[in-house]
């Protein structure tokens, strides 16, 4: 006769084997990964550190000084995501198009533009309109012209093929030098003691604070679009037939998908978006065109839609954490002497470490 074999059971101090439930979820998370993409943005903070030491200033005491102006100092919050405003929307101007496999420098035109039409239109049209329609008309027109700046290269590079990445980048030039001509000449404020200014916007245009708050209206505004622009690109047609296009053109137009519209309208909903960022800059915390009113905003915008990786929720976060570096940048000069432009080194850094962690995909993953 043969013993049967009695089932054993685990004996006292001795730890039962996970479950092949909970060793699936721990074999799922890829924790190589995690720790490097972690490290890397870890060794970006010690190497601008370094730059901090080169500079005869304390490390600590400049992340000290950043977390501070930032974050702890008196309304800084609402400065943060004041600005977070102008470059998030930019960021999601770089994101719409990248699905279509376009690349927008643009953003920075695109919101000067922006801006100039909602000045135009506060100042010269609807100033006698109440307050919620004028900022309708300032949001649309600022949309439009957005959208024009943009559609512009679109049309070049779906028709003559010319780079868009190269059109979009020499239209920054342009629009810069157009609001100078207007703030400079005829658009200038002549109760303005000759400085470079446009006339500002009326009070009924300005866009106010929310329920009592220091929040101003343009933060909820730019919160509502960031989600409508994710609820376009993940669960509508449109949203699809840009990731189709982007993956790969050849297969689209098999597909019978019109590629040239999908590519155009990209770059429209893109340049859109930066329009309103410059329309919400000007009518939330600017008031009237000034030299460099949204200088780099457009540029970081380009940087935080590149971290996010062109995803709308993780663009909106880097371009809150970008907008906080530049805040914290503030006290630097002051009270370490350094060059306003030191933080560019720390941006360099942190975009820096996603290329570095692509190049070593295959041995991460």
């Amino acid at each position: 006769m043969t013993a049967t074999k009695q089932p054993t059971t685990p004996q006292r101090g001795v730890e039962a084997p996970a479950t092949p439930r909970l060793q699936a979820a721990l074999a799922s998370i890829e924790w190589t990964r995690f720790a490097i993409v972690v490290l890397s943005y870890v060794v970006c903070l010690c190497l601008f550190g370094a730059v901090v030491a080169i500079k005869h200033a304390s490390p600590t005491g400049v992340y000290s000084s950043m977390i501070h102006d930032a974050l702890l100092g008196d309304g800084s919050v609402v400065e943060v995501l004041t600005r977070s405003v102008a470059i998030g929307l930019a960021a999601l101007a770089v994101s719409v198009p990248a699905r279509a496999g376009l690349v927008n420098v643009g953003g920075e035109g695109q919101l000067i533009v922006g801006a100039v039409a909602a000045s135009g239109l506060g100042v010269y049209v609807v100033g006698g309109l109440p307050g919620p329609l004028g900022w309708i008309v300032m949001a649309l027109g600022g949309m439009v012209a957005g959208a024009i700046w943009a559609g512009v290269p679109a049309l070049l590079r779906t028709q003559l093929g010319a780079n868009e990445a190269v059109t979009t980048l020499l239209l920054n030039f342009i629009a810069n030098d157009l609001v100078l001509y207007l703030i400079y000449q005829p658009w200038r404020d002549p109760s303005g003691g000759g400085q470079p200014e446009s006339s500002p916007l009326p009070g009924r245009d300005l866009l106010p604070n929310v329920l009592g708050s220091q929040i101003n209206l343009a933060i909820i505004i730019a919160l509502v679009v960031a989600i409508v622009i994710w609820a376009l690109l993940a669960h509508t047609g449109w949203g699809f037939a840009l990731r189709v296009v982007g993956g790969n053109q050849e297969a689209a137009r098999r597909a019978g998908l019109p590629v040239t519209k999908v590519m155009v309208s990209s770059m429209l909903v893109g340049g859109a978006l930066a329009g309103l960022g410059g329309m919400l800059n000007l009518a939330g915390s600017q008031n009237q065109l000034l030299p460099g009113g949204t200088a780099t905003y457009g540029y970081i915008g380009f940087l935080a839609a590149f971290l996010g990786r062109h995803q709308p929720f993780k663009v909106v976060l880097t371009a809150l954490l970008f907008s906080a570096i530049a805040i914290g940048n503030s006290g630097l000069e002051l009270n370490y002497g350094l060059d306003g432009s030191v933080v560019d080194v720390l941006l360099a850094l942190l975009v820096a470490a996603p290329l570095w962690l692509s190049r070593r995909r295959k041995e991460i993953v």
